[in-house]
């Protein structure tokens, strides 16, 4: 199979802002909504694109409840780095998604960015469009980055964690799993992982499939994806990655829906700024670093 020439960029997310709250909860968003803003990851973003000042960036809100508030919020920081064609792709529905504007867009963009909110929103309407078809294409010929944060990063991969309370993840039936936009695959991505306690639902989707390795991503921290395979972390935060290719025995296959799950010999890596993981190679590079003010953090020279 032949690497894609883009690039994706999953973020574990921040403040969660559209997936469970209204307009009516939150007038204006928090101030810290865009955490990952600060860590530098938005500015990796438009590094690695490489079309310095003309670049247009497209952020689609469909996954939010409150898109406009969350689109103001991108465009405000995507500003703050020196980007002018920055707009928000008001996309609602599966016809909105149909839209010749629509398209002309995303095939101009050189960015694009799915925000947070509820991912399964995402796969319903852009499932099996032309928009999501031209997206695909772009990543794969062109010089292109996808990014998307919290359900945007979620929906990035071909199977898609949608569902699963983190307190009853290891209980039979309690995680669903359907299928995403389909940018990545061999992958789980979850979200928000650290900080909501989601390892139960990684290692449950796992078990289910072994061979497909679970990433959880920390908030403030993401994956930078190259040539569809090679990752680095990006951001302040952890990465924890579940290998299930060893797994030498589970009971999933066997016990009774709502009945608790065993698993024996999951794999589990952390990552964390700068270290680098081949999903081909199943091989784990860890970097030195070293800390400098600001809690910015520069790569250490190579030994």
């Amino acid at each position: 199979m032949i690497s894609p020439k883009g690039k994706l960029i999953i973020i574990g997310g921040a403040v969660d802002m559209g997936s469970n709250v209204s307009a009516a909860e939150h007038i204006v968003p928090p101030p810290d909504h865009i955490r990952f803003f600060e860590r530098g990851i938005l500015k990796r973003i438009l590094t690695e694109s490489g079309k310095g000042e003309g670049i247009v960036v497209e952020v689609i809100t469909t996954a939010s409840q409150i898109p406009e508030l969350v689109g103001a919020e991108y465009i405000k920081a995507f500003n703050q780095l020196n980007v002018t064609h920055v707009n928000v792709l008001d996309i609602r529905t599966r016809e909105d998604a149909s839209r010749r504007d629509s398209i002309e867009r995303v095939r101009k963009a050189d960015v694009v960015m799915f925000s947070g909110g509820d991912q399964l929103r995402l796969t319903s309407i852009f499932g099996g469009t032309e928009f999501l078809q031209i997206l695909k294409k772009r990543y794969q010929t062109e010089n292109f980055v996808i990014a998307g944060t919290s359900a945007g990063a979620a929906a990035a991969s071909a199977n898609m964690i949608y569902r699963g309370q983190s307190n009853e993840a290891l209980i039979k039936g309690e995680v669903q799993i359907t299928a995403g936009l389909g940018f990545i695959d061999n992958v789980f991505i979850d979200t928000h992982f650290v900080q909501r306690g989601r390892i139960g639902r990684l290692f449950y989707a796992v078990a289910s499939n072994p061979g497909i390795l679970g990433i959880g991503l920390g908030e403030d921290t993401g994956l930078l994806i190259t040539e569809g395979h090679l990752m680095e972390a990006i951001g302040s935060g952890l990465i924890i990655l579940v290998d299930g290719r060893n797994i030498v025995e589970t009971n999933i296959y066997d016990v009774e829906i709502g009945s608790p799950v065993s698993i024996e010999s999951l794999r589990v890596h952390v990552m964390s700024i700068y270290d680098k993981y081949d999903l081909k190679q199943h091989k784990l590079a860890i970097k030195k670093v070293v800390k400098v003010e600001d809690g910015v953090y520069l790569q250490a020279p190579d030994q």
